[in-house]
């Protein structure tokens, strides 16, 4: 099989699909790996080390995909990107359709097939592919809005945490998944009060059990329980996901009324449409963006910001199901494992993921 690898494109996008160590295990088992020149430069794996990996390297993108069966990216294609689609390519990439209905049409027409890594699922009903983005995408939310209520930024001109024995700020999570209990860690090395909202009370109980309660308020999700713990709150982060939809809007526009100005809210579920009401995509080049006094954090690609550590992260998770599409093939490796297969979003120019469907069609109502 021949496998692709391009540059990403997207805003400050410096990850790269695969890894020079992972083009070697490719390599070995027999398969052709093409590279886009330049396209791990900017994090030190340089054409050289792709090409002592057993990868050959290609002038542009164009290049890749003509030449490609399976295309490894990270993020999904952007509008220049399209064009070189077609039903012989499979992509193998985080899609996010549900959160760009106009590219998903596109991609739909294009006739590629797309396995997004975010709807890949597993035995304990995790998701093994988005876990790694998400526990980085976690620990940056705590640290960019700590940075982004500094004064110069802002912010309230507060530091969150414990200085001389005095508690400093109050940090809302909602949503405690992957991302949501990063960014509690994160909290807790910190010092800072947390009001912890989800859900599943089996959820909460279980890191009720795992951190404690010293500082740490554990909150069943309700729209009332939300307007109440945000309205003292300097740091507010959300990270609520739902398989293959839109995020849930569990912050509405009339609730930031009760918000001070100079806090800083941080949508992590931004990928997905976000979480927020006034949310909407910003980039690590203009990060932020201020409505009704507060900041807002809306970047899509948070992980971006530490692509190396990000792209070991993800190929250490992505390996095993590229082994399976490259050495079983894709259609024996799709209909052998159901966990791969519910990560299949487009196929034939129709969108097999019941949820993902269901997610598009409501869009369009």
């Amino acid at each position: 099989m021949i496998v692709g690898l391009p540059k990403e494109i997207k805003n400050n996008e410096h990850r790269v699909g695969l890894t020079p160590a992972s083009v070697a295990e490719i390599s070995k088992n027999g398969h052709e790996v093409v590279v886009q020149r330049d396209c791990g430069l900017e994090i030190g794996f340089t054409n050289e080390k792709y090409e002592e990996a057993g990868a050959k390297i290609l002038d542009n993108a164009s290049s890749v995909y003509e030449k490609s069966e399976l295309i490894i990216k990270v993020k999904e294609p952007m509008e220049s990107e399209v064009q070189y689609l077609n039903s012989d390519i499979t992509l193998f990439t985080y899609l996010h359709l549900a959160g760009n209905p106009d590219l998903a049409k596109k991609l739909i027409d294009s006739g590629v097939r797309g396995i997004a890594y975010e709807t890949v699922t597993s035995p304990d009903n995790t998701y093994p592919l988005l876990a790694p983005m998400s526990a980085i995408a976690g620990q940056i939310a705590f640290n960019v809005g700590n940075y982004f209520l500094l004064k110069q930024n802002a912010g309230k001109g507060i530091l969150i945490g414990t200085l001389d024995g005095i508690d400093l700020g109050l940090v809302t999570i909602i949503g405690c998944g992957v991302a949501g209990e990063e960014s509690l860690k994160k909290a807790i090395r910190n010092g800072v009060e947390v009001n912890l909202i989800d859900l599943s009370e089996e959820r909460l109980a279980d890191l009720k059990s795992k951190y404690g309660d010293n500082k740490i308020n554990y909150i069943f999700s309700s729209p009332d329980s939300i307007a109440e713990s945000i309205r003292n709150s300097d740091l507010i982060l959300g990270s609520v996901y739902s398989l293959g939809k839109n995020a849930p809007k569990v912050i509405t526009d009339s609730m930031l009324d009760l918000v001070n100005p100079g806090s800083v809210m941080v949508d992590i579920s931004i990928d997905q449409g976000g979480c927020f009401e006034s949310s909407k995509p910003t980039t690590h080049d203009h990060p932020t963006f201020i409505y009704k006094g507060i900041v807002h954090y809306c970047v899509t690609n948070m992980p971006g910001a530490v692509p190396l550590t990000a792209s070991n992260a993800l190929n250490r998770a992505t390996m095993s199901y590229i082994h399976e599409l490259t050495n079983k093939g894709i259609d024996v490796a799709l209909n052998e494992n159901k966990y791969l297969r519910d990560g299949l979003n487009i196929d034939n120019k129709d969108v097999p993921n019941q949820l993902v469907r269901e997610a598009l069609e409501s869009l369009d109502n």
